[in-house]
């Protein structure tokens, strides 16, 4: 294929191919061809371009396939375009030589039709220059045009839409021939024909005026024709044609008398009475159609008026928005009359109305709802409603005159129905999809909407009241607050007007379409409205039998409000079960006598009732089953039971009733029928096991009556049928936009469409598709579908015999009816068996006697062979089931054989296709059969599918084949060549007008791609054949003028990429993207954006960047709609988004943009907030945004905040033109989508002055924080909306802003954040929700943004607080109520949502306001901010506190009554006896399921709340305001009071205190001891601090003190937290929590000890009892010890930061060098909390209990030390280390180490942790190289200075210890020798001479050599000279301590040192710093000691005149600088300090 690319074809590498490749040759150099075209420049083409044009013209001869002479067409107007044109001529003539040509064979053909291809494709490019020779090339191409046959009329008609392109206005002296001649092609045999003809005359109007003037007429009947024996794709060609002349002719008025000729006006009303005509008349013309009408006979086709359906959306379409909101009402009067009774023809018959009524509701639907904004279908709705009240009117008129004869017979009345119908219909799915928003429209009483739709309720006819009812439905979905409102209304109609049949019917209706509403609503109904519809059901149940002109309307009102009411589910049902089954067994005779003697007693009239209330029965029972499955308990079933043998009975004997009383009871016994089947259906078989084989002989006489007319394939086949099959072979069950009217043509004829009269059941089911009307089918085929079904399941159940008989039966009654009726039986009967087969083999059944099999066989064979392709398809899935079912080898292989030599002998079409296809679909059921099987499967389909005389059999056998290449996997890899360029060369040869073909070459080459998976990447010669196989045939399918092909292209070339990204050209594949992403074609859409979802999970930025090139290359001319150009891919599908209906693609198009957001949304941050801006914005009420703007200070340039409001004046800017809500909302949770991801990218989109500062260095760059003025604006704009969704995804983007942006700083003005400056807009996004009628849903989350934002700390101000702080007030005091007020509108589980929303909030502003006090106190405590505070008051942090705690005490009791609700609901099911009967404080019993919800979303932070409101009172005060309150709150628990009966025991404050204590400790430990996977950090830590907070006052630890079980089980479940949660944070606070434990614990052995001391004052010390854990033995026992729960707790944390400090782990019990480490900081935080409650234990313990710890407590503390003593710079200690000496020090200074039972013991274990010490030193491999000494030397000091002498003073340890102070003062370190120092400084000075003086011995002498060396080498290094400070200071404190005589020596050792130096005048001013600071120290010093020590110091003075001079020389000298330096030489003093160990953490 390499050789194809060049520019001139390469004929020797040609000529050598064989004939397939040849073609594919050709194509590729042709493709290749194109692009090089365009790229060559003139000169260079010039040189080549004789011999290229000879090239081209040379294949014409060489019988080209379609898109290959399409492409040479292509190339030889693109080679004339560029190089020169002289030679054009000659190619044109020769073209027209070749169409003129007499030769008439098949073979030549190829030759004629790329002749005039070409003609067209360089007509096209080159138009005008081309002269006059087009008047005899057209007249040429017009003569060839009559002998023409199908293909050469398309390829004519194309070449002329070409032509007609090219040439624009100069053709029209050709217009009116081509006019004649597509008029005829319109009305083609050949649809591919028509649909060109279409294209032709589309391209003709554009210039040819006379079409849509004087011609218009014919014009319009001439399409009519047209649509007659159509396909859908010729309605879509031709319905554009008719739309868009019909529009032309009404804008062509306004454009004046521009043109020339004057031409004939039209008006609108003359367009729509000729679209009306061909609706109502079809295309029989006018005067013809008259004669017809008089006999009656005429009725119009239903294709003719489907496509004058399809031009009436074309033409408003054309026409727009604007131009549908100016003529709306004329165009509603004219669409509803098209169904009125004016016109009889549309409403001949049944069927005939309800096809026309979905015409008209389609027209509606795609106009109003397609191309109106949100404000103009509010107008709209109104014009809808005017309609409704005209038409009411009119009724009204009729039934006032009273008579009954004329009141339903009378015309105007059913002239009105079908009108109300349809304007009904369409007014319920307008305000359904506008949601929310819609509610200004009710609130208009003007308008009357409500009125207008309830007024109809009472309709006389029955469809006007069920669709009036799903109005009702309708608006109560969209919007909820009317739910309630709404069903007590109609409620209250239904019980007022019982005596009226259509009040009963219709409020009935309107009932239970509201319960259907129910499960819509979030928000739910009252719960009391369930048990009045039950009581008002019972009611008009009772009263049937009363009155019998109402006993049938009464029966089915009654069974159809308790059908309606099981839709609410198991938690209202539960409460009405037992009514409900009563009901139902009364309803059924007792036993088959009682029946005996019904059928004997009553009448026609009692048996129409009797049927309607059993058909009832059975239809309440079913939703039951459907909707209540939870309550379907064994004993439930048990009580359904009895009835249904007698409701089986009953079904015996219909036919035997049917025959007694006739006609009336024909469609009562069928609705009977169909919903028992339904029942049974559900039922598990097991149920009614004694009544399967009469169930089933009824089924089988059903599905083979003899009175069934219509053969309803389309609906009972294609759920059997695979969903792969049905989409190729049957074209009209694909998915359209047209679905809804274009299934009126799948039904055939004699079908009825669905339509909601026919079962009034349907109105409360939950919808199928979306938010349409439910159309059931009527009752004769939907009982048809259930038995087909039934028999499945019953067949599968019974025995063999019974199995056997029945198939017999089925097989009979096909062999006994003939012609129309053995199809029908046929169909069903295939039907059933797919069924019972399909159920079969998914209970993994199997069919044993080789009978049955053979029976099932011939019945499946038979249908393998019928003529409809349907039952074809279905049999062919039957066959493969059959061999599932049977499982045997031997058997499949029989069936395959059958099918290969049904397929080798037969010759039809019928036999072939089904035969391919049972040959397809065995293998998809049994996997690759056998290989040998495979070779002659495919042998046989390769030979079927190049049967080019059916395209039919080709279409069956590829589909068939890509079903065997799939399934065969690698076993297929011998076929992949041959596969390949078979569909290569057939892909090239079928003409185009076979799409279906080419549609299942696209199947068959996607198997191949899919088969090929990963291989495609490799670069073998194989492969890359392989591969460019697979582009070029892509490359065909693309060019393919189908959509549906071009899908196919698309998805391979989807799969394509996913195995080979490399070798797919990204370009051109998006621009095919780009370019089909508006297409009409819903498939084509759906690939494209299949295709697009997985190229930008790999490749967004790339995609998106081809698009806008693409866009901008202005290639894009064919997608109007999607303005890539202006705003990008990501816009683009934003407004797709925006148009599109289907859910499946709206979802998809979501998923793409969210994974270009995640992918892109941080690089092009300014396009993305654009985009969403723009859709926020469009809507927007501009007047509310404004306002907020002015209340700001002016913002000064805040980046690229100015122009935000400006865009909307520019009309053309706005891409976005008025987006629906469902939009809106998306875009506002992209805002918040976006946020994630920048923070989730980089921290600087958070940081405003390094944004700032980055873009100043480079403009390009973009952080979100610069658009926080933008993101303010969204989230207020969203919030501020009407649609209810739209404001919660506002508040949400508002929270996230609050969340993230908080705690940024302002750089301009430090100590205040960024967002200060959005006060006015958070307050005003958040006021509106605060109003009366917010929903609760909308309230909860307002109050989390108002918590957020008063906790985030951005506003400190009090008076501002205020604003926001009111806002949360008036809810307060709005719950207050609490239940006793209960909401009108919603469930109480919505208000329980709504209270608890508001409590948390309050909760969470409380803890702040707690915490902000708290950490003021501190601030005040260390002193920085007095000043501060003093200026600002009304900054106070207490204001927040002091605004909470006005309404503290109603809080608190509400708080505590939602803990004890809480505590309630979270009692585990066993106790559910003992919840109170009425529910809680907030929640009733009935909702106690959905409430649980809302308080697991909420208790944690109420209990924090809580918790810390009871430390703050601190147990002590009992409620000051308690009666006061109580009188307002009747029934709220006070404190935690039972509720008003036990008021009489008043309980005493310390009972109500120990309640509320256990409260809060019981639910903590409830929730931490069992924590959920779902538990949030959130709730965790809540949890912990209320902990915190409880056990920080007195009282409750004395409580957990006193009470040890509860202190270890708390232990225990932190443990428990410690080890499931590996967040530090959470770690830290339950160490926080333990240590609180264990302080309590010690309190309490102290205080035990104190009282014990009091008490035995007097007696002796030596009886006191011990007191501690531990008691006299020392024996902790696990599990009954708090220390030892403390101590695992500790070991736990301290082993998993620390692994070394396990033994088992390190192998060895004793020490074993491993490098100490350094932890991070939450480990290091962690350890630190664990010594410090290790260092708490044995305060706890007794002393012989602390003889047991403390070798753990020790081993772990010098463990810590060990592992983490590693040396930092400047001798810093790390915080492990630092925690573990503190430890340290606590631990040897515990009263247990002088105690005297365990002062011995503790003496031991002392001295051996300080061996322990003191071996870290040892060296062992090096490892004490990293150890510093500085830590292990502090650790001794420690040992010396804290422990009693006898530790330390025994010769072996002391003398350890003074080698290594030694060993130490020896390294060259000068930061260890300072601290060295320091730490002798202490132990010199410890006052036990026993202690002391060995070191003094032994390291006083070293220290004054030091000092002298010092001295002598007059150092200047700053480290040396702090050393020689420390020296001095510990010689200053020996001379302190020596004894008198020696204190002379010491003295004049130090002096000559410190007068040393000194220096004179002149050496002080140039001396370095360093060296005067040691001057100002050494004079200090001197001035301190001479008075002290004054005759020693003068014996020196004397001794040595230099010094005294040196001394007095620098006395005088520095006067003035000593009195200027002394504050600062303290100051010096005072750092040396402060930098020394002693005061960082003071040990000693």
């Amino acid at each position: 294929m390499e050789l194809a690319h060049s520019l001139l074809l390469n004929e020797d590498a040609y000529s050598q191919l064989g004939e397939v490749p040849k073609a594919e040759f050709i194509f590729e150099w042709l493709r290749y061809l194109e692009k090089l075209l365009i790229a060559t420049s003139r000169n260079d083409l010039k040189e080549k371009q004789k011999i290229l044009v000879e090239q081209l013209l040379s294949l014409l001869n060489s019988s080209l396939g379609p898109p290959t002479r399409k492409l040479l067409a292509k190339n030889l107007a693109i080679l004339y375009s560029i190089g020169d044109t002289f030679s054009v001529y000659e190619t044109i003539d020769k073209c027209n030589d070749l169409i003129r040509s007499k030769d008439d064979s098949p073979s030549y053909l190829p030759t004629k039709l790329a002749a005039v291809v070409c003609l067209g494709s360089l007509y096209k490019k080159l138009g005008r220059i081309l002269g006059n020779t087009f008047n005899d090339t057209v007249g040429n191409i017009l003569k060839a045009m009559k002998s023409a046959e199908s293909q050469g009329r398309y390829e004519i008609m194309l070449s002329l839409q070409n032509i007609l392109n090219g040439l624009g206005a100069a053709a029209t002296s050709c217009h009116r021939d081509i006019y004649k001649a597509a008029r005829s092609c319109l009305t083609d045999r050949s649809m591919a024909v028509r649909c060109a003809a279409a294209k032709c005359l589309l391209e003709l109007q554009k210039e040819a005026t006379f079409m849509w003037s004087t011609d218009l007429d014919s014009v319009a009947t001439l399409c009519f024709k047209s649509f007659e024996g159509s396909n859908y794709d010729v309605r879509i060609s031709v319905s554009k044609l008719l739309g868009t002349i019909l529009a032309k002719a009404i804008i062509s008025k306004h454009l004046g008398a521009a043109s020339r000729q004057s031409i004939r006006k039209v008006s609108l009303e003359e367009v729509l009475e000729l679209l009306g005509t061909g609706f109502l008349r079809g295309s029989s013309g006018f005067l013809r159609a008259s004669g017809d009408m008089l006999k009656g006979t005429s009725s119009v086709s239903r294709d003719v008026r489907v496509g004058v359906t399809q031009a009436y959306v074309v033409f408003v379409s054309t026409l727009g928005g604007t131009w549908l909101e100016k003529n709306f009402a004329v165009f509603l009067s004219h669409i509803l009359s098209l169904v009125s009774q004016s016109h009889p023809k549309a409403t001949q018959t049944h069927i005939d109305t309800v096809c026309c009524r979905r015409c008209v509701s389609f027209i509606l639907r795609a106009t109003i709802g397609g191309l109106l904004g949100e404000k103009a279908q509010m107008a709209a709705a109104k014009i809808i409603c005017q309609a409704i009240w005209k038409q009411k009117k009119v009724v009204d008129a009729v039934l006032s005159e009273g008579n009954l004869e004329t009141r339903f017979g009378s015309t105007d009345v059913s002239a009105s129905q079908h009108m109300l119908v349809c304007a009904l219909q369409e007014l319920g799915n307008l305000i359904h999809n506008l949601g929310t928003t819609a509610a200004p429209l009710l609130q208009d009483s003007s308008t009357g909407l409500l009125d207008s739709v309830i007024s109809v309720v009472l309709h006389p006819s029955i469809s006007v009241r069920l669709v009036a009812a799903w109005c009702l439905r309708c608006i109560a979905v969209a919007l909820p607050c009317y739910l309630t409102p709404l069903l007590d209304r109609c409620l209250e109609r239904l019980t007022v007007l019982k005596s009226s049949p259509e009040a009963v019917t219709g409020f009935s209706f309107a009932v239970a379409a509201l319960l259907g509403a129910v499960k819509h609503c979030p928000l739910g109904i009252p719960h009391g409205r369930g048990k009045i519809i039950m009581a008002l059901a019972e009611d008009l149940l009772c009263s049937a039998a009363q009155n019998s002109r109402l006993s049938a309307q009464r029966t089915q009102a009654g069974w159809l409000l308790i059908a309606a009411l099981m839709t609410l589910g198991p938690a209202v049902v539960s409460h009405h079960l037992a009514r409900v089954l009563l009901l139902w067994k009364c309803v059924f005779p007792a036993s088959p006598k009682d029946l005996e003697t019904e059928k004997s007693r009553g009448d026609s009239f009692t048996w129409q009732v009797t049927l309607e209330g059993r058909a009832g029965a059975l239809s309440a029972i079913k939703s039951f089953v459907c909707h209540c499955g939870d309550l379907l308990t064994k004993e439930v079933i048990q009580h359904l039971l009895p009835p249904l043998p007698c409701a089986v009975d009953l079904l015996t004997q219909l036919s035997s009733i049917l025959k007694s009383y006739g006609n009336p009871l024909k469609t009562p016994s069928v609705v009977y029928r169909q919903r028992l089947y339904e029942l049974l259906i559900l039922l598990p078989p097991q149920t009614y096991e004694g009544n399967l084989c009469a169930i089933l002989r009824e089924l089988a006489a059903d599905l083979t009556a003899p009175d069934i007319q219509v053969a309803a394939s389309t609906f009972l086949l294609p759920p059997l049928c695979h969903h792969d099959d049905l989409l190729i072979l049957s074209p009209l069950l694909q998915e359209t936009d047209h679905r809804f009217i274009e299934e009126q043509l799948l039904l055939g004829n004699g079908v009825a469409c669905g339509s909601l009269e026919y079962d009034p059941y349907s109105i409360y089911e939950k919808n199928v598709e979306g938010d349409s009307i439910p159309k059931p089918l009527p009752p004769a085929l939907s009982v048809i579908s259930s038995a087909a079904k039934l028999f499945g399941f019953v067949c599968a159940h019974v025995g063999e015999t019974q199995r056997l008989l029945i198939l017999e039966q089925l097989t009979n009654s096909i062999k006994h009816t003939k012609g129309a009726r053995q199809q029908i039986v046929q169909l069903h009967t295939v039907s059933s068996i797919s069924n019972f087969l399909k159920y079969m083999a998914g209970s993994k059944g199997s069919l044993a006697s080789e009978e049955m099999r053979r029976l099932a066989l011939t019945l499946v064979m038979g249908a393998l062979e019928s003529h409809n392709p349907l039952l074809r398809c279905a049999a062919a899935e039957a066959w493969a089931r059959l061999a599932q079912v049977v499982d045997d080898g031997a058997f499949t292989a029989g069936l395959a054989q059958v099918s290969f030599d049904k397929l080798k002998s037969a010759r039809d079409v019928v036999t072939r296709t089904g035969h391919s296809l049972a040959l397809g679909s065995l293998h998809r059921y049994l996997g690759g059969v056998s290989s040998q099987h495979l070779n002659s499967c495919v042998g046989i389909l390769f030979t079927l599918s190049q049967d080019s005389t059916s395209p039919d059999v080709q279409t069956w056998a590829l589909h068939s084949l890509s079903l065997l290449i799939d399934s065969a996997g690698p076993l297929f890899h011998v076929h992949v060549e041959p596969t390949l360029s078979l569909i290569i060369m057939l892909l090239l040869n079928v003409p185009p007008t076979h799409a279906e073909v080419h549609q299942s070459l696209g199947r068959c080459l996607n198997a191949l791609i899919t088969t090929l998976g990963p291989e495609l990447q490799v670069n073998s010669t194989s492969v890359s054949t392989l591969r460019t196989s697979c582009l070029l045939g892509c490359a065909v399918m693309q060019d393919n003028p189908y959509c549906l092909v071009q899908a196919q292209a698309i998805s391979c070339l989807q799969q394509l990429h996913m195995f080979a990204p490399r070798h797919v050209n990204l370009s051109s594949l998006v621009s095919c993207l780009c370019v089909n992403l508006c297409s009409p074609y819903l498939l084509l859409r759906r690939a494209v954006l299949a295709c697009l979802r997985q190229l930008v999970q790999r490749e967004a930025a790339e995609v998106s960047e081809h698009a806008v090139m693409l866009a901008n290359e202005g290639r894009q001319e064919s997608t109007p709609d999607a303005n890539i150009r202006e705003v990008g891919l990501e816009g683009a599908l934003l407004i797709l988004l925006d148009k599109e209906t289907d859910q499946r693609l709206c979802h998809d198009i979501k998923e793409t943009l969210n994974y270009m957001l995640a992918s892109m949304a941080v690089e092009k941050l300014s396009l993305w907030l654009k985009l969403c801006k723009d859709v926020l914005a469009a809507s927007a009420d501009f007047a509310a945004v404004s306002c907020v703007d002015t209340m700001q200070e002016e913002e000064g340039d805040k980046g690229d905040d100015a122009p935000v409001l400006t865009t909307r004046n520019d009309e053309k800017s706005h891409p976005f033109i008025n987006p629906r809500w469902g939009t809106r909302v998306f875009a506002a949770e992209c805002v918040c989508r976006i946020i994630n991801q920048c923070e989730n990218a980089n921290s600087m989109h958070f940081d405003i002055a390094l944004a700032q500062e980055m873009k100043k260095r480079d403009s390009r760059s973009d952080f979100l924080v610069l658009h926080l003025a933008d993101l303010i604006r969204m989230a207020f704009m969203a919030a501020t909306d009407h649609s209810d969704q739209l404001r919660l995804s506002g508040l949400e983007t508002l929270l996230v802003i609050i969340r993230r942006f908080a705690a940024i700083p302002e750089p301009e003005f430090p100590g205040h954040v960024i967002l200060e400056q959005y006060q006015a807009n958070v307050g005003a996004a958040l006021r509106p929700a605060f109003t009366s009628e917010t929903p609760p849903d909308v309230i909860a989350k307002a109050c989390q943004v108002c918590s957020a934002w008063i906790a985030s700390g951005v506003v400190s101000d009090i008076n501002d607080l205020r604003r926001v702080h009111q806002l949360l007030l008036s809810s307060l005091t709005k719950i207050q109520a609490g239940k006793e007020v209960p909401s009108h509108l919603y469930s109480e589980s919505a208000s329980t949502m709504e209270i608890l929303a508001v409590l948390k909030a309050w909760a969470e502003v409380y803890i702040i306001a707690v915490q902000r006090h708290k950490n003021h106190k501190q601030t005040l405590k260390t002193g920085t901010c007095l000043e501060d505070s003093v200026k600002s008051g009304s900054h106070s942090p207490d204001g927040l506190l002091d605004l909470v705690c006005t309404d503290l005490g109603t809080l608190s009791r509400l708080w505590l009554a939602a803990l004890q609700d809480y505590a309630l609901l979270s009692l585990p099911s066993e106790f559910a006896a003992q919840l109170p009967a009425e529910g809680g404080t907030f929640y009733t019993a009935e909702t106690t399921e959905n409430a649980k919800l809302h308080y697991y979303n909420s208790w944690a932070l109420i209990l924090h709340a809580t918790a810390l409101w009871l430390t703050s009172t601190g147990f002590v005060v009992a409620d000051p305001d308690e009666g006061a309150s109580n009188l307002s709150r009747p029934v709220t628990p006070t404190s935690m009071c039972q509720g008003s009966s036990s008021r009489a025991a008043v309980k005493s404050p310390e009972e109500i205190y120990t309640d509320r204590f256990h409260l809060i400790l019981g639910i903590s430990v409830e929730f931490l001891c069992s924590l959920r996977s779902d538990a949030t950090m959130e709730s965790i830590t809540a949890c912990l601090h209320a902990l915190q907070a409880l056990l920080d006052v007195p009282w409750p630890r004395s409580k957990i003190g006193t009470d040890q079980d509860l202190g270890i089980e708390l232990l225990n479940v932190l443990h428990r937290v410690i080890l499931t949660r590996e967040s530090p944070s959470i770690q830290l606070a339950s160490l926080e929590v333990v240590r609180q434990i264990i302080c309590a614990a010690q309190e309490h052995v102290k205080e035990k000890r104190r009282s014990a001391e009091v008490d035995d004052g007097a007696a002796e010390k030596e009886t006191l009892p011990e007191f501690g854990e531990g008691k006299d033995t020392g024996g902790l026992v696990p599990g009954k010890s708090l220390v030892f729960a403390a101590l695992e707790l500790c070991v736990c944390i301290l082993v998993r930061q620390l692994p070394e400090l396990n033994p088992k782990l390190t192998g060895t019990p004793g020490v074993k060098a491993t490098k100490p480490q350094i932890l991070s900081e939450e480990g290091s935080r962690l350890v630190s909390a664990s010594l410090v409650i290790l260092s708490e234990l044995p305060a706890v313990c007794s002393p012989e209990g602390s003889i047991s710890i403390l070798p753990t407590i020790l081993y772990l503390t010098v463990g810590v030390l060990r592992e983490t003593a590693v040396k930092l710079p400047g001798g810093q200690l790390s915080s492990t280390v630092a925690a573990s000496l503190q430890a340290l020090k606590g631990i040897l200074s515990s009263p247990m180490a002088r105690a005297e039972k365990s002062h011995t013991a503790w003496t031991d274990l002392l001295r051996s942790a300080l061996t322990t010490v003191l071996d870290c030193w040892e060296p062992v491999s090096g490892a004490h190289e990293d150890l510093d000494e500085v830590s292990l030397l502090t650790a001794i000091t420690i040992f010396i200075l804290t422990t009693s002498p006898e530790v330390t003073t025994i010769p072996c340890l002391q003398n350890r210890c003074i080698e290594k102070f030694k060993a130490t003062l020896k390294i060259k370190d000068t930061v260890v020798q300072i601290k060295t120092y320091q730490l002798l400084h202490s132990i010199f000075q410890y006052p036990n001479p026993a202690v002391s003086y060995p070191y003094i011995y032994s390291l006083a002498s070293s220290i004054v050599e030091k000092l002298q060396e010092i001295d002598k080498r007059k150092t200047e290094d700053i480290t040396e000279l702090q050393i020689f400070q420390e020296g001095i200071k510990i010689l200053e404190a020996l001379v302190t301590i020596a004894e008198e005589q020696h204190r002379s020596q010491l003295v004049a050792c130090l002096l000559p040192i410190l007068i040393s130096f000194l220096l004179d005048e002149n050496a002080l001013t140039s001396a370095p710093s360093v060296m005067r600071n040691l001057h100002d120290f050494a004079l200090q010093n001197l001035m301190q000691f001479g008075p002290q020590y004054s005759s020693v110091f003068k014996n020196i003075m004397a001794s040595s005149p230099a010094l005294k001079a040196r001394l007095e020389t620098a006395i005088k000298g520095n006067q003035e600088s000593v009195k200027v330096k002394l504050p600062s030489s303290k100051h010096t003093k005072h750092s040396g300090k402060n930098s020394s160990i002693q005061l960082k953490t003071n040990f000693f």
